[in-house]
């Protein structure tokens, strides 16, 4: 196989650092400016390169939405994997924990990743198809953290079912949850990190009531 030249491989590093330098300054822009504020012109304006040059790094906003949602995702991952319990459930509430944690210190981008509408299928967007539930999980540390500490549940007989069933549950309450804690913040939830404990708790209690949690999609249809 040809090596590529030095001259190849520099071209190649200097657009990952302009694609880094994008993507940094979209983190920014939804930080300071919400969802709204995440245009191709402003992108560009931050960071004083004119829109088309924008354009030939990602083809419209949803490309950006995409892969700010796999840098939240790597991140995610990062802080849940950090100073992990031994013990099964309580590595489970560890990682809930810092869901809830990520979400709540930054909700503009907990927004623009989790609770914007994607009108395109991402597979448009990515070098590699989403054709089933493994590769979702391929794009996605933090729900293959989830994954594996719900499975370490099943396996140690705390959860009776389906991983990737219990895992969804898992992620719509407490998605549910910080959703609305983010989105109606003049409502009298309390303490919002005693709040979304206590909600994961009663679904925790559900589950280990639950005799079996049935799959929610068949194996042929996970391939």
């Amino acid at each position: 196989m040809t090596q590529p030249t030095t001259a190849q491989s520099r071209r190649e590093r200097h657009k990952a650092e302009l694609r880094a330098e994008l993507l940094r300054a979209a983190h920014e822009l939804i930080k300071e400016e919400g969802y709204e504020g995440l245009t191709i012109r402003n992108l560009a304006k931050r960071v004083g390169y004119a829109p088309m040059s924008v354009y030939s790094y990602f083809a419209d906003k949803h490309a950006i939405l995409l892969a700010l949602a796999e840098d939240a995702f790597a991140t995610l991952a990062w802080r849940m994997e950090q100073d992990v319990p031994a013990e099964p459930l309580a590595a489970l509430r560890k990682i809930m924990d810092e869901y809830a944690i990520f979400a709540l210190e930054n909700p503009n981008e907990y927004r623009t990743v989790f609770m914007t509408f994607m009108t395109r299928d991402p597979a448009e967007f990515c070098e590699r198809s989403v054709t089933g539930i493994e590769e979702l999980e391929g794009r996605n540390p933090a729900l293959r953290v989830l994954l594996k500490r719900v499975q370490a549940c099943i396996d140690a007989g705390i959860f009776k079912g389906d991983a990737h069933a219990i895992s969804t549950l898992l992620w719509s309450c407490s998605h549910g949850a910080i959703s609305l804690q983010i989105t109606r913040p003049f409502y009298p939830f309390g303490e919002p990190g005693k709040f979304l404990k206590t909600a994961m708790e009663v679904t925790l209690a559900g589950l280990r009531a639950q005799q079996q949690v049935e799959a929610l999609v068949a194996p042929e249809e996970r391939r």
